[in-house]
């Protein structure tokens, strides 16, 4: 019987420790890949994260439902407060007419701003609400009333002359609202220069309390309300706009008493904040260490793949390692964390930023009911969906780039050539939104119908503008981007059918090991190096067994 040589055994030792390295690492990344139900079975693994985005899906829908009814209270009251102050202090004014309301003669303009100073005098009087003037200390804060206007100017449209300083210089006066005075009482000291009148500006603080909340036995809040009405004649056209605005200040009641009310509810709402503060940064935690770890994997099969094939890993299998559902959560958890800060501020009345905290609580709120769907994914009825937007998102991307090179065109032409004669093209936002529109088959005849046909070259130019640009993107463009979808929709179907597309994928399909095998649990106790020198040393006794 022939002896068997030392380098020879050595040799085949070697090959079989770096065979069992590579199935180690086989069932590293397989493991690594499975969905909880698997990794349970796998290695009896509790699936804490999906439970944490169960109960944070729960809690965080409740802040925002909470947080929205709140918020409309808060809206609505502004809005109404808005309204109230166009019916007190512009005259004649009438619902739904602030886009017409204009001001033509010079008499209408003294009798509109008298008017304003009468109404801001017998404000308490006459308000059905609890509006009052703002103090400072013990006298009252006065209306601001001021003009701009060019320091110099002679100007005669009918020779055609004019001689004009372009500085502009700002005249200001003050009413106290206990002795209002009539404007043409002051008309010595303050007189509208029409030639030159760029604009005229009322401000002025009017105070109120919303005492909606009270019904819920919550504080009520006080309000600020600055109010700014402007004249404005920048065009000189003949016509000057007049608009009402309002810049709201919420503040905590100095001084309240309200039966039936108390802070508590105000309490309860912080801790239940902090709850979600405190299960966001968890669930930040829990998904930043499987990020760190998809990404040791992937250096750890990067170097697998040097040293025993020679290539590089293509980035497509790379970004495989990095999960876009964790960083989709991570972002969820941050914006909401913000948000839930922001929230706890403004009910004890540090912060009155409501829409700032809309935007990152909503946001946050819709990336965590999205993440629902990766666990829908492991259900491969469900995950069709899901897997064709992640494989056609770089076609996509790309496609679109394309695509907006052209839409950007057509909104510069449309705008500069026929936004003078059409409504809906007078500013490059409305152009995008009606060109946007037209792609989608809305509002198409009429934006064919209202263009002014006062330039028969540009209402012909119309046509084949709004002709080509309908048959472009509706016929050509969204039929390829269809395309793209369908193609990738395809490709997806053949993956499923068990072809594998990637390396990444043909080096996972050799391990065959079950997540039930039992495999993964001896890993997970004694490590991938111990079991194969375990392995190494009992091959080793069954070759020298037989030998003998």
């Amino acid at each position: 019987m022939e002896e068997t040589s030392p380098s020879i055994l050595w040799e085949d030792q070697r090959a079989q420790s770096i065979e069992e390295k590579v199935e180690c690492l086989r069932r590293k990344l397989k493991y690594y890949f499975m969905n909880p139900c698997e990794k349970y079975h796998a290695r009896g693994r509790k699936p804490w994260k999906l439970v944490l985005q169960i109960v944070k899906i729960a809690i965080v829908t409740i802040q925002l439902v909470l947080f929205g009814l709140s918020n409309q209270m808060v809206v609505t009251f502004k809005e109404e407060n808005l309204m109230t102050f166009k019916h007190i202090f512009l005259k004649d004014y009438v619902d739904g007419g602030m886009d017409t309301y204009s001001i033509y003669k010079q008499a209408d303009v003294y009798d509109h701003m008298d008017y304003i100073i009468a109404q801001y005098g017998l404000l308490h009087n006459i308000t059905v609400g609890n509006h009052e003037y703002e103090k400072n200390g013990t006298s009252y804060t006065p209306l601001s009333l001021c003009q701009e206007f060019y320091r110099n100017g002679s100007i005669y449209p009918g020779t055609e002359t004019l001689e004009i300083d372009a500085h502009v210089d700002t005249e200001c006066l003050e009413v106290y609202p206990v002795t209002p005075l009539s404007l043409r009482d002051m008309f010595q000291s303050f007189e509208l220069h029409f030639k030159r009148l760029i604009s005229v500006t009322f401000t002025f603080v009017v105070k109120a309390i919303n005492l909606q909340t009270v019904r819920y036995r919550e504080l009520p809040d006080c309000y600020d309300f600055t109010v700014v009405i402007t004249f404005n004649n920048q065009a000189h056209s003949g016509r000057m706009k007049v608009d009402l605005e309002t810049d709201v200040d919420i503040n905590e009641c100095k001084d309240w008493k309200v039966t039936g009310a108390s802070a508590k509810q105000i309490y309860l709402t912080v801790m239940f904040d902090c709850l979600i503060v405190i299960t966001c940064i968890t669930s930040f935690a829990l998904c930043t260490r499987s990020v760190i770890k998809g990404i040791l994997l992937m250096l750890e099969y990067v170097q697998h793949c040097k040293v025993h094939s020679g290539k590089d890993v293509p980035w497509s299998d790379k970004i495989e390692f990095v999960s876009g559902w964790y960083i989709l959560i991570i972002v969820s958890d941050t914006l909401t964390i913000i948000g839930s800060i922001l929230k706890m501020e403004i009910q004890t009345k540090v912060l009155t930023s409501y829409d700032v905290c809309s935007i990152f609580l909503g946001t946050g709120t819709m990336f965590v009911w999205i993440g629902v769907i990766r666990y829908m994914g492991y259900f491969k009825k469900y995950n069709i969906l899901i897997v064709t937007l992640r494989a056609a998102l770089p076609n996509v991307i790309r496609f679109i780039c394309c695509a907006g090179i052209i839409y950007i065109s057509y909104c510069f032409c449309g705008w500069i050539v026929i936004g003078p004669y059409h409504e809906k093209f007078r500013t490059l936002n409305t152009v995008s939104e009606c060109l946007f529109s037209l792609i989608n088959g809305d509002d198409m005849f009429p934006t064919f119908k209202d263009m002014k046909h006062k330039s028969s070259l540009v209402w012909i130019f119309s046509r084949v503008y709004l002709y080509t640009f309908v048959s472009l993107f509706i016929y050509m463009i969204l039929s390829l981007f269809i395309t793209i979808i369908t193609d990738t929709y395809d490709t997806v179907k053949q993956q499923e059918n068990g072809v594998p597309i990637s390396d990444l994928q043909k080096f996972l399909s050799v391990c065959k090991d079950l997540p039930n095998s039992g495999v993964y649990r001896l890993e997970k106790s004694k490590g991938c190096l111990f079991s194969c020198c375990i392995n190494r040393c009992n091959d080793h006794q069954e070759m020298l067994t037989s030998e003998a």
